[in-house]
């Protein structure tokens, strides 16, 4: 990523205005589910006049759990957008999922941001999913502020989990606000660490005062550790000699110096917050967010490249530049259509105008984004700012904003928009591999043509869901992130498009070959009526080892089977092969001898050598022990450490054999191993359960090798019962 420019709002003297990049603030919030996010969001509108008065996740009434899903599981699965205006300011908040299942969300949403507001519960702490989100944010670079919610709660003991933010995130973690309890030891204010005031929500309403002569000196070491590390990361050496002389300092230049080092991403301001009950926090978060917050104007810029591949340098969040923008998230309304949430990097969007549509990633990048790539022109339709599911319509949408567009038909998540006389492509965010497959089938013949439609629109919206149609099982595999991300996928699918579908047994592609040396004979001679069909061929089968592949010998002598028929038995041999000999697999790894066979001088044809090919082989088989081979996974397991051994344990249960580990980062390990995998298909769900949401892994294809007797059999039985029930 590129260095961000530190360029403060409000720079020469200009007040920032929410029309241009230095009065917009891009800011994704980002937490584990539970913690808060969505509620503080309802919070935030409310107190700015945005809502007249908050929802709840409980009831399905917030404005970011819109979503019908989002309703049913009471958590966020989509990345929503909640715009409001504070002091001039437009702040975007960019409501992010926290489950694991949707970390593609996430994505989309720090791509979109500038900053990220990171939410914990103080009655929750932090785990190795709360862990996992902020290396999320560090892997983009996103600077980070920590806000600590839900103070009231019986449980929350803010102490405790100030103490696990900096041991898991570092000592650059440091309040701005010390909470400040009651007597009853619920919560009624913050102290200013900077300011050094004391504000106080215990009647209802904010009131500014002067801390006690006790609270000051309690407060006294964290506003010295505050000051030192707002100057340390801002490396503002001339107000570090006046701090350490024992000068006075002025508040507005140690402001600057705060967002200076949150722009720079080595500083996290951490904000105690009460927004549930006594909305302690929220007026202090909203001041901090609008003038310590880097604005877009500090955001590097992606990579861009002309359609050719050349990067293009020098381009700048400018609204009088050239357009360039980027879809981060693609919805369907069943009213409105299509609607593309877009962040505008330069230039200047306007309904009506033409823009050009890009996405071929493969090309340059290498990047599977799950749709086919394309070069189109579209005209804008509606722009607006959604809050929710609402529309407000926008006459324009400058550098650094976020709008809506309608009606982009072609317009997929991930895909750049630019002029359509100067067209550009951005290089796309990294999206996360799905890892579980579910195979289904259409529930009904009415169901199977709406199926196809429905999920290629789903895959537009959903770059983390791969659609694969196995050639060899003949299956249709959704891959997705885990159980709940399925859940959502059939729940839209019958919903949105109305098609029902039924979740079938996954089968995995397994492979035949044979154990020993075998003989076969194939004769096909019919000559009862009509033009007869002859043919005789002697075949010799013999194993050969992992990875050969096929070969086909000719020791025919003698002239008993015709040179021009010899490649006839070849593709007759082949097609069986691809059929199978015993259980329906392709065979592999096998030497094929023809030595020896018959044929007629008017009989014989192209065809009947075909089918002499063919029937030699399954005679063979039956002669031969033919084994199943299994394909085998590299699967690299990065876990916490205290759950190595869990895992270890696990994969060998699952037939795995463990290459070794290795440590990765602070108190991380990799753990390397080959599996079968038949023995994987649900790993995504199991291992996030093992642990407690911590680990993750990926697998590539590494062999095939053989399949033990016991679980053929038992995999046989299952295919004939299940071929029997249908």
């Amino acid at each position: 990523m590129a260095e961000r420019q530190h360029t403060p709002a409000g720079a020469a003297g200009k007040a920032p205005t929410a029309d241009q990049p230095d009065g917009v603030r891009n800011i994704a919030v980002v937490g584990p589910s539970g913690s808060g996010k969505t509620t503080l969001v309802e919070a935030l509108l409310v107190l700015t006049g945005t809502l007249q008065r908050p929802g709840r996740v409980e009831d399905g009434s917030t404005v970011s759990d819109f979503d019908e899903a989002e309703q049913r599981q009471q958590r966020s699965v989509g990345l929503s957008l909640a715009p409001f205006v504070y002091q001039g300011v437009k702040v975007n908040l960019l409501d992010t999922p926290g489950y694991a299942d949707y970390v593609g969300e996430l994505r989309a949403g720090l791509r979109a941001a500038d900053c990220a507001l990171f939410v914990i519960s103080a009655a929750d702490g932090i785990d190795g999913a709360t862990r996992n989100l902020w290396q999320e944010c560090a892997a983009v670079g996103m600077p980070r502020a920590v806000v600590i919610t839900k103070l009231d709660h019986q449980r929350a003991e803010y102490p405790a989990v100030l103490a696990q933010a900096q041991d898991a995130f570092g000592e650059k973690v440091i309040p701005l606000y010390l909470p400040v309890n009651a007597d009853d030891g619920t919560p009624s204010g913050l102290l200013g660490l900077l300011s050094e005031k004391l504000y106080d929500y215990s009647s209802g309403s904010r009131q500014e005062g002067k801390p006690s002569e006790l609270q000051a000196a309690e407060a006294e070491e964290a506003r010295g550790a505050l000051i030192e590390g707002i100057i340390e990361e801002s490396e503002d050496e001339t107000l570090m000699e006046r701090y350490l002389s024992g000068e006075a300092l002025d508040d507005k230049q140690l402001i600057d110096d705060l967002e200076k080092a949150v722009a720079l991403g080595s500083f996290y301001p951490l904000i105690p917050v009460c927004g549930a009950t006594s909305q302690a926090g929220l007026a202090e978060l909203l001041e901090v967010m609008t003038s310590a917050f880097p604005s877009p104007l500090e955001h590097p810029m992606p990579e861009v490249y002309t359609p050719a591949g050349v990067p293009v340098n020098g381009m700048r969040c400018d609204p009088d530049g050239p357009l360039l923008a980027e879809v981060v998230k693609t919805a369907s309304d069943p009213y409105v259509g299509r609607i593309s949430l877009v962040r505008v990097f330069s230039g200047t969007i306007r309904p009506d105008d033409t823009l050009h549509v890009s996405g071929h990633f493969s090309e340059f990048f290498g990047a599977d984004r799950g749709h086919e790539d394309h070069d189109v022109d579209e005209k804008v339709g509606s722009l607006s700012a959604p809050l929710g599911k609402t529309q407000r319509q926008l006459n324009h949408a400058v550098a650094g904003d976020i709008c809506a567009i309608g009606k982009l038909t072609q317009a997929e998540t991930g895909d750049t928009l630019s002029s359509k006389d100067k067209p550009l492509l951005m290089r796309p965010w990294t999206m996360p591999e799905p890892l579980l497959p579910i195979a289904v089938t259409a529930h009904a013949k009415a169901d199977e043509d709406k199926l196809s439609l429905g999920l290629s629109r789903l895959a537009a919206e959903d770059p983390t869901l791969r659609i694969e149609h196995n050639p060899e099982t003949h299956q249709l595999v959704l891959w997705c992130m885990g159980e709940a991300h399925a859940d959502v996928v059939l729940d839209r699918l019958a919903n949105r498009y109305s098609v029902q579908v039924d979740q079938v047994p996954l089968r995995v592609p397994l492979r035949e070959t044979f154990g020993k040396l075998a003989e076969g004979k194939g004769r096909h001679v019919k000559q009862s009526g009509g033009h007869g069909q002859y043919a005789v061929c002697d075949i010799k089968v013999e194993p050969l080892p992992s990875g050969s592949g096929f070969e086909f010998v000719d020791k025919v002598v003698g002239g008993s089977v015709p040179r021009q028929f010899i490649p006839s038995v070849e593709k007759g041999i082949r097609a069986q092969m691809e059929r199978g000999v015993s259980a329906g697999y392709p065979v592999v790894d096998i030497r094929v001898t023809l030595y020896d066979g018959k044929a007629h001088s008017v009989d014989s044809s192209d065809m009947a050598f075909q089918t002499a090919g063919s029937l030699a082989l399954r005679e063979a088989a039956k002669s031969s022990l033919v084994n199943l081979l299994e394909p085998v996974d590299l699967v690299s397991v990065l876990v916490d450490d205290e759950y190595v051994g869990s895992v270890m344990g696990d994969l060998s249960g699952r037939r795995g054999r463990v290459l070794g580990t290795e440590p990765v980062g602070q108190g991380r390990t990799m753990v390397k191993a080959e599996v079968p995998q038949i023995e994987i298909t649900r790993y995504a769900t199991d291992l996030r359960s093992m642990s407690h949401g911590s680990g993750a892994f990926t697998r590539e294809f590494a062999r095939y090798d053989s399949m033990p007797s016991n679980v053929a059999e038992k995999l046989q039985k299952e295919l004939a019962d299940e071929e029997a029930a249908h």
